[in-house]
């Protein structure tokens, strides 16, 4: 939901058609959200299900769950933007990797599309998360308190 929220947000700002040289450097700012919600969702784990203690392995596990049912809905995510949300982006892509040489039109029609992304989408998502999954549960772990 949160990602689709952010589509909204990067088509508002024009990154995915007048502005969409800026698309690249500006869509990175998506992981602060991202990480946003591992903080809040293993925070709540550790308080509510480990009863405020919780491991770096249990938060770690935890949040690799976290992590592989967003990768298994992110092709859908993918589908309702690029149909949905903003159908010109991915022409838009194209188009200017094209202009600016980056790619020949067959690379960029190819790197350009849906598939590509619903599938790119799944694998980002899930080494990303896992990641993020890693170094989130390192900071919130929490041993028992020793009494002395």
């Amino acid at each position: 939901m949160v990602s689709i929220l952010w589509m909204f947000f990067e088509k508002a700002m024009g990154w995915h058609d007048q502005n969409i040289e800026q698309h690249a450097l500006y869509t990175n700012f998506f992981a602060l959200p991202a990480i946003g919600i591992y903080i809040l969702a293993l925070r709540d784990k550790r308080e509510n299900f480990f009863e405020g203690i919780m491991t770096w392995k249990q938060g770690f596990l935890s949040g690799s769950i976290i992590s592989v049912l967003i990768a298994a809905l992110s092709p859908l995510a993918q589908y309702v933007v690029h149909t949905y949300i903003t159908p010109e982006y991915l022409q838009n892509m194209i188009a200017l990797s094209v202009e600016k040489k980056m790619m020949k039109i067959e690379e960029a029609k190819s790197y350009f599309s849906l598939s590509n992304y619903m599938i790119s989408s799944l694998f980002f998502a899930l080494s990303a998360g896992i990641v993020t999954a890693a170094v989130v549960a390192w900071f919130l772990k929490r041993a028992p308190k020793t009494e002395a």
